[in-house]
């Protein structure tokens, strides 16, 4: 079983220094062909731009990046670096930069690049994609936030919770958590909640939090 992390959704971040604009821009592409579309599509959305750089990271194993004129080294790498260290795969980044007239050197190139890279993919979110198991948890009102720690304890999500008379708490279990989770739920409750496994599902689900400093 794998397991892998992807931009949520669109992401875009803009930030002044020196006078110099940064728009930053991430988008899911899951082929070099989609990447490369949309560096080409933001090339020429900012065509009046100084420098429009870019890096992707494709599951298959293929990283590219460009300096786009800047110093080498001072804006492509930095921001592949940023993918590279959120885990983040399938996941074009383009960083345009209107320049204002001040030059910032390359240690301030490096900073504003990896800055802006990483808040479009703060804006974005980032997503697990992997094998879940659909769980469905009925319980009491007065149990609900247990089973909510629980859940997340064993690296699962809340998907949806159904009120009625009692709780029905819809829940992502990881794959290889989902036995040791049931019997878990099965002692903290004294037997009073049973996990329901529904179904199994390969899909993307959004993180809580942004990115890693």
């Amino acid at each position: 079983m794998s397991e892998y992390y992807i931009p949520t959704g669109p992401g875009e971040a803009e930030f002044t220094e020196k006078r110099s604009r940064f728009l930053g821009h991430v988008r899911v592409a899951e082929t070099e062909d989609e990447a490369r579309a949309f560096i080409a599509e933001m090339k020429k959305k900012y065509y009046d731009a100084r420098h429009n750089c870019w890096c992707y990271s494709i599951r298959d194993g293929a990283e590219r990046y460009s300096d786009d004129g800047e110093p080498q080294g001072s804006a492509g790498i930095p921001m592949l670096e940023v993918l590279r260290r959120q885990g983040v795969t399938n996941c074009v980044c383009v960083v345009t930069r209107y320049f204002g007239g001040v030059l910032l050197g390359t240690g301030g190139l490096l900073r504003a690049y990896t800055k802006s890279t990483a808040d479009a993919l703060n804006a974005a979110g980032i997503s697990v994609v992997r094998r879940w198991v659909e769980t469905e948890l009925p319980c009491t009102y007065a149990q609900m936030e247990r089973m909510k720690l629980e859940a997340s304890a064993a690296g699962g999500i809340v998907a949806d919770v159904e009120y009625g008379a009692d709780v029905t708490l819809k829940v992502l279990v990881p794959e290889e958590q989902s036995e040791s989770f049931a019997a878990r739920i099965f002692d903290q409750s004294a037997g009073s909640v049973t996990a329901k496994v529904t179904g199994e599902s390969f899909r993307a689900v959004p993180l809580s939090g942004g990115v890693k400093e």
